[in-house]
């Protein structure tokens, strides 16, 4: 796609019109474009785009104004795809036509996966805050105050016992994606049996000493599978490289210890278990960690957001940073 940019809209006529009889008292995202004009121009994400001929991009300025009411409303793609073919407050923003039949849903989704591959995930923040300091809604040097919450990892929460089946679960598959017929030789049918599911909560033993025994099974394929890659030379050096073995080796660390040549599940006490603040939750998001702030647990991470306070101005949120809990952990410490 290629981008050409226009850089300012207005709202066209009968869209106003008909606005500003239905929202007689004004509307948010009215009073925004008529106080504060176009937030986002389309040059401002020109490297977004590649400089050749090729089908007209939509306005990345528009897609920008559009994610940031997603957000302020928590709608999904497909919803706020339907906001702006539906809703006369938003065509009113972005200056559309009622007519206007909108773009499918797929495109928010697009537009924040080039974002994110150009490092550019803080330039809608940014590029705000620059145009509010414009309009000396922001001042340099002013009061900010900053707060952190809880953001949940979008990855399901397990137990122990989980946690391990899956992560060897996906170390196979990446093996059988990678060595098909490598992986056939060195395991026998029962693993396809264990392994071929996801491990749920529901489908596991409900007794604790059968639990602990299915985990000892798990621990011992686990440390057979990585003796065969460990041992195996030349022939499985490339294996030994893939991202889903170095998180199972990470795991049985943490999980399983050796005392006497024999192979132990840790308890919670006396037998070294990892701090939460350095042990994995999922082999899907090697950063999440469990935590607790007062009466609230969860596993994902921490969002620290910092906001404009004077008073005479209205308050903006500045920054937002997202950081792994050991982090925050290390950082009060």
């Amino acid at each position: 796609m290629t981008l050409h940019p226009k850089n300012y809209w207005e709202v066209p006529e009968e869209t106003a019109r008909v606005a500003r009889a239905s929202f007689r008292k004004g509307n948010v995202y009215m009073k925004m474009y008529e106080e504060l004009g176009t937030l986002y121009l389309d040059s401002d994400f020109k490297e977004l785009f590649p400089a050749r001929c090729g089908q007209s991009a939509i306005s990345p300025a528009k897609l920008a104004l559009i994610t940031v009411m997603q957000f302020a409303e928590g709608l999904t793609d497909r919803q706020a795809a339907d906001a702006i073919r539906g809703r006369i407050d938003w065509k009113y923003a972005l200056g559309l036509k009622l007519t206007d039949a909108g773009f499918d849903a797929s495109v928010l989704s697009e537009f924040r996966e080039r974002l994110c591959k150009h490092e550019l995930s803080n330039k809608l923040l940014d590029l705000m805050i620059s145009h509010l300091k414009e309009h000396n809604l922001i001042k340099a040097r002013g009061k900010q105050r900053t707060d952190s919450t809880q953001v949940v990892a979008a990855i399901r929460q397990v137990n122990r016992v989980e946690l391990v089946g899956e992560t060897l679960r996906a170390a196979l598959n990446e093996l059988a994606t990678e060595a098909p017929e490598w992986l056939k030789g060195i395991i026998n049918e029962d693993w396809f049996d264990r392994y071929s599911s996801r491990f749920d909560d529901y489908r596991l033993p409900k007794k604790k000493t059968e639990r602990e025994q299915m985990a000892l099974l798990i621990g011992r394929d686990g440390h057979y599978l990585m003796e065969k890659l460990w041992c195996g030379g030349k022939e499985t050096s490339n294996l030994r490289q893939l991202a889903s073995l170095e998180i199972l080796r990470r795991v049985w660390i943490q999980q399983y210890v050796f005392i006497n040549s024999r192979l132990i599940w840790r308890k919670r006490e006396g037998t070294g278990f990892p701090p939460n603040s350095i042990c994995m939750e999922s082999p899907y998001d090697i950063e999440a960690r469990n935590g607790t702030k007062r009466d609230t647990n969860w596993t994902g991470y921490n969002v620290h957001l910092t906001e404009a306070c004077d008073d005479k101005t209205p308050n903006f949120i500045t920054n937002v940073e997202t950081t792994p809990l050991h982090h925050l952990k290390a950082m009060c410490s």
